[in-house]
C-alpha cells in the first residue's frame, strides 16, 4: 500500500527538477558517482542522486534511498521517497512490469476484480515479486477483503521487509478491524522506516492517547 500524502511535495520536486541549477548537472552519471553524491554534502547533488535512483536505479539501491529518508534537505527526501517507489516497482522483467501498471490503472479506475486478476498474473509470473503482492494487498484492502490484504501483506513483508507502505497498510487494516494495539505497532514500524509519512505521524499520538484512555477505564 502507498501513503497519501505526496502532491504537493511532489509538485515541489518538480519544481526543483526543472530549475536551471539542477538543470546544468544533468550530464551522464555513473553508478558509483551517484551512490557518492547521495551521502556528500553538497544538497543540489543529493537531489540529483536521489532522482536518478529512481529513474534507474534497481531493487539494490533500495537502502541507500531508504537512509535519504531521513537527509537534512526535504527535496531530497521527498525525491527519495518517490525513487523507492519506482524501484520497488521494477521486477526486472519488462512485461510483468507492464503487467503491474495495467493492474494499477484498473486499481486507479475502481475495477477492483479486474485489478486482483492482473496482479494475481504478475505473481504468477514474478512471485518474488513483492511489489504485485503489495498492489494485489491494497486493492483488496479497497475491496474491503480484511484477511486476504492482512496475508498479501505477509507475502509483501518477506520478501520486502522495509516496505514501510506495506508496514503502514497493515496499520490500516487493523484500524478497522478495531484492532487499535496492533495498529499502533505498525504505524510506528512504518514510521521509523520512513519519517515522513506525515499522515502516520498525526495518527500515532492519537491511537496511544486512546489506548491510554482504554487502560484507565479498565482499572
Amino acid at each position: 500500500m502507498r501513503a497519501a500524502g505526496l502532491g504537493l511535495g511532489l509538485a515541489l520536486v518538480l519544481g526543483v527538477l526543472a530549475s536551471p541549477a539542477l538543470a546544468q548537472t544533468k550530464v551522464p552519471l555513473t553508478r558509483e558517482q551517484v551512490l557518492s553524491e547521495i551521502k556528500g554534502q553538497d544538497v543540489e547533488l543529493r537531489r540529483r542522486a536521489a532522482a536518478w535512483l529512481g529513474e534507474l536505479g534497481t531493487m539494490s539501491d533500495a537502502p541507500v534511498l531508504l537512509q535519504a529518508l531521513g537527509d537534512d534537505d526535504e527535496v531530497v527526501r521527498l525525491l527519495a521517497e518517490n525513487s523507492v517507489w519506482q524501484v520497488w516497482s521494477r521486477s526486472g522483467d519488462p512485461d510483468a512490469d507492464s503487467l503491474l501498471q495495467v493492474g494499477i490503472e484498473q486499481m486507479n479506475s475502481g475495477d477492483g476484480p479486474a485489478a486482483v486478476e492482473t496482479f494475481s498474473k504478475v505473481i504468477q509470473k514474478k512471485p518474488d515479486f513483492a511489489e504485485a503482492w503489495n498492489k494485489r494487498a491494497t486493492v483488496y484492502f479497497l475491496m474491503g477483503e480484511d484477511q486476504k490484504s492482512l496475508k498479501d501483506c505477509d507475502e509483501v513483508i518477506k520478501r520486502n521487509p522495509a516496505h514501510f507502505g506495506a508496514l503502514a497498510g497493515y496499520g490500516q487494516i487493523y484500524l478497522h478491524l478495531n484492532q487499535p494495539e496492533q495498529a499502533l505497532v505498525y504505524f510506528r514500524r512504518a514510521l521509523r522506516i520512513n519519517p515522513n509519512m506525515t499522515g502516520v505521524r498525526r495518527v500515532i499520538p492519537e491511537l496511544e492517547e486512546l489506548l491510554s484512555e482504554r487502560r484507565k477505564g479498565s482499572i
